[in-house]
């Protein structure tokens, strides 16, 4: 389950695990559980041509899918991989067994740039030392308002060689973030029909910090109902800064 991708900062989603659950605001409006609802009403599964569904049981049921695990080997040219765009790898419905499987694969592809992004930043530290980490991979966290700015402290305790965080959609101000050990800042307004307002005060702070502190910066989108009208410039020019990506060769 490996599509291109529409995500800016991202060419291709890879998705081992499907499913997953509300655990903070950001959760309410999840582009995620409306495409999986789609996907089911159209008889997804018989588009797939690994064998695995995208979606399984009643609502957004948390699912591994062995056989996706295959898909990265077959890439023949480098990619920048979104590791479970439709899931998140550190649910707890996650077997620790399954995560190594991944990060073996992302391990033994290491001419890919891996990114995984977790709302579970606490279930993410607490088994760090249990896995191996590639260096090919970027571990981010969400942080998306102020009341979660301390998964950023769990993301520092991962022995990650990069780091980056994902405020998006961001929903409150952010001010005085601790952005020490931090390689990377995703920043962006919420999309749809019922998407959340961003004061563009909130953005212009974050990316302050990050040119102080010498972060890289990327603005996803201003957001709304038709996020594209309403385009990527901030102060007159795009901000699509991203840390180096893997150079090594198969």
């Amino acid at each position: 389950m490996a599509t291109n991708s529409a995500i800016e900062w991202t060419e291709v989603t890879w998705n081992p695990v499907t499913g997953c659950d509300r655990v903070a605001a950001g959760c309410d409006n999840c582009y995620a559980l409306a495409l999986a609802k789609r996907l089911k009403a159209m008889g997804a599964e018989k588009y797939q041509n690994d064998g695995d569904p995208r979606t399984s049981g009643p609502g957004f049921g948390v699912t591994v899918h062995p056989r996706s695990l295959q898909q990265p080997y077959r890439w023949r040219t480098p990619k920048v991989v979104f590791v479970n765009s439709m899931s998140d790898l550190f649910h707890a419905k996650v077997p620790l067994d399954f995560i190594r499987d991944v990060f073996d694969v992302i391990r033994e592809t290491p001419q890919h740039t891996y990114q995984v992004l977790t709302k579970r930043a606490h279930r993410t530290a607490r088994i760090a030392d249990k896995i191996d980490w590639p260096d090919n991979l970027w571990m981010g966290v969400s942080v998306e308002s102020s009341d979660v700015v301390n998964r950023i402290d769990h993301l520092r305790a991962v022995p990650a060689a990069t780091r980056f965080l994902s405020c998006e959609p961001l929903l409150t101000a952010l001010p005085d973030l601790d952005l020490d050990d931090i390689d990377w800042v995703i920043a962006g307004g919420e999309s749809g029909p019922r998407a959340r307002p961003m004061d563009p005060a909130w953005v212009e702070d974050i990316r302050d910090q990050c040119v102080d502190a010498g972060v890289a910066f990327f603005f996803k989108q201003w957001g709304g109902r038709t996020p594209k009208a309403k385009g990527r410039e901030l102060d007159g020019r795009t901000w699509d800064d991203m840390p180096q990506l893997a150079t090594a060769s198969a």
